[in-house]
């Protein structure tokens, strides 16, 4: 493929596909901590970003590669994602429970949280590595990087919203938090068993 507009376009659009996933847990994640400072936000919709740009490139150098060995792990990416959303999303489920009738701070997202959520909502993107094999190196580089881009200002939307609207429902957030998690590693599974 050469450069043109139509590779700008495709990697922007692509972008937006893999970011739904990451602006739906930013959405859960600002429910669940709606007095969130911008500095932090930043550091989440970047995470999700760094996550975005890296599992293609892992796909592409898989496709350049260590084909044989991706094909045996790719039938495993629904039952990662799965588990590990299930688990953070029933963590947040019990949280909010646990809570409802406190009026106390709601719990930070952690880093070790926060990596399983990037590699829960990015792990599929690996398969992003076969649509772009064609690409020469920068090619690719320059395609992941504008995932990443997409991927950080879909971020920021999803946490901003979460933000106003964790204001006002409260302790009641954490566990639609945790709700919007669950179904987005089914969804995952779903998509990628059947």
């Amino acid at each position: 493929m050469e450069w043109s507009y139509y590779f700008f376009i495709n990697s922007i659009l692509l972008g937006v596909g893999l970011a739904m996933d990451a602006f739906s847990v930013s959405l859960a994640n600002g429910l669940n901590e709606p007095g969130m400072k911008g500095k932090r936000m930043c550091g989440i919709a970047g995470v999700f970003a760094i996550f975005q740009a890296v599992m293609p490139m892992i796909g592409w150098i898989c496709v350049h590669t260590l084909l044989q060995y991706f094909k045996a792990f790719e039938k495993l990416i629904p039952w990662i994602a799965l588990i590990l959303l299930v688990f953070i999303g029933g963590k947040m489920l019990v949280e909010g429970f646990r809570n409802k009738s406190e009026e106390l701070e709601k719990p930070r997202i952690g880093m070790a949280e926060l990596f399983l959520q990037g590699v829960a909502t990015s792990i599929d993107a690996l398969s992003v590595g076969f649509t772009i094999a064609g690409y020469g190196l920068m090619m690719a580089v320059v395609c992941t990087l504008l995932i990443a881009a997409v991927t950080f200002v879909i971020s920021m939307t999803g946490l901003a919203m979460g933000k106003k609207f964790g204001t006002r429902f409260s302790n009641k957030a954490a566990i639609l938090g945790g709700v919007i998690l669950i179904a987005i590693g089914l969804e995952i599974f779903f998509k990628g068993v059947l």
